[in-house]
């Protein structure tokens, strides 16, 4: 079974931008976004997915994940029928120590909200923070994107 591992923690400025090696614009909805097993649609760039995703464990940091590529126009059609609350948001990757952190920065009713997320190979791994990274929220059911589509960030 495929397992995702990751951290997600809150960023403290926007020293991270100048680090990027590459970003991407990203639009995604839910066709459900029940917590126990969500299915979004994504398009990234250029290129479309369909992801389900598990409920987390305990820690909030590993869950089940399967993706598979599909066409930007079969992800425009599927998020014409997704819920309410499409994410927008640019994607910076950044490389720091021997690991990759996904920063998103929200747009939208999420606007002021930024993210940064490292995927490791078990759950107490160690890794190097950058000096941007603030506060883990890797429990905090709220910062998960398919909440964010329901509850955005500036209802809060």
């Amino acid at each position: 079974m495929a397992q995702e591992i990751e951290r997600k923690f809150l960023v403290l400025n926007n020293h991270y931008k100048a680090d990027a090696h590459q970003t991407f614009r990203i639009k995604q909805g839910y066709l459900s976004s029940n917590p126990e097993r969500s299915v979004r649609i994504r398009i990234k760039g250029e290129s479309g997915f369909l992801t389900v995703k598990g409920a987390a464990n305990e820690s909030g940091i590993a869950r089940f994940e399967w993706e598979k590529e599909i066409s930007v126009r079969e992800a425009e059609e599927l998020l014409e029928i997704c819920e309410p609350g499409v994410i927008d948001k640019i994607r910076y990757e950044i490389k720091f120590g021997n690991h990759t952190f996904e920063v998103d920065e929200f747009f939208g009713n999420n606007l002021g909200l930024v993210v940064a997320e490292v995927e490791l190979l078990h759950e107490d791994e160690l890794f190097s923070k950058p000096g941007w990274l603030g506060q883990e929220v890797s429990g905090d059911v709220r910062y998960y994107n398919s909440m964010l589509s329901r509850h955005p960030y500036t209802y809060w």
